[in-house]
């Protein structure tokens, strides 16, 4: 009985802290985009619709992406609101083995085009490789990437009997594919589409923080 009473007041004294804690940063507003597999981020977005408002999902993104003999399947999403639901979130998302930046309104009012990279590790090196030679003034401001899987399976261009795809998608399903997040900002307006444009033509995707409704 003294145990129980013990551990009740325990979970009490959480639950009273989580909700100070909640309440004082309550005014606190974040951005956040988290990036894995389907599975990872359809949590995600469970738990950010659970939150009564307090989060907002401005979009979520699956992408697939064909290379020669591989196609990798991986999911985004970006949202905005409550700092202490964000913080959980991101906890949860790096727990589930996704990649996140989280973005706090001191980076929108005092860095000059924001953007946001999405996609596998070394084509988005060789995207920010190119953005340098082509003489582009930027920095990288914010960088994470994933340690869990995401999915992939053989493309249909590779020529194999079923029973051979069927067998070998699995080992592809558990192969080791990172996906990078990065934020960037861009010193020169007219510069910034020139970023877009190697971007979009190394298939990574590209959030340009002009194109978000800061008011959501």
């Amino acid at each position: 009985m003294i145990e129980d009473s013990i551990q009740a007041l325990r979970r009490a004294a959480r639950i009273t802290n989580d909700e100070e804690s909640e309440e004082k940063v309550a005014s606190e507003k974040l951005w956040c985009v988290m990036a894995g597999n389907d599975k990872l981020i359809d949590d995600i977005a469970y738990d950010a619709i659970s939150s009564r408002d307090r989060v907002k999902i401005l979009f979520r993104e699956h992408v697939t992406l064909e290379d020669e003999r591989v196609n990798k399947k991986f999911d985004f999403i970006m949202l905005y609101g409550n700092s202490y639901i964000i913080e959980k979130l991101s906890a949860d998302c790096k727990e589930g083995g996704g990649a996140y930046i989280k973005i706090t309104p001191d980076y929108v009012k005092q860095k000059p085009n924001l953007m946001v990279m999405v996609g596998p590790e070394d084509t988005v090196r060789q995207s920010v490789a190119k953005i340098e030679r082509a003489r582009v003034q930027f920095g990288i401001l914010l960088d994470d990437q994933t340690t869990g899987f995401i999915e992939t399976d053989i493309n249909s261009k590779v020529k194999l009997p079923k029973f051979l795809k069927e067998a070998f998608n699995p080992l592809f399903n558990v192969s080791e594919v990172v996906l990078k997040t990065i934020l960037i900002s861009v010193d020169k307006d007219k510069d910034v589409d020139t970023v877009q444009d190697i971007a979009t033509s190394n298939k990574i995707f590209v959030i340009d923080f002009k194109d978000i409704d800061m008011e959501a």
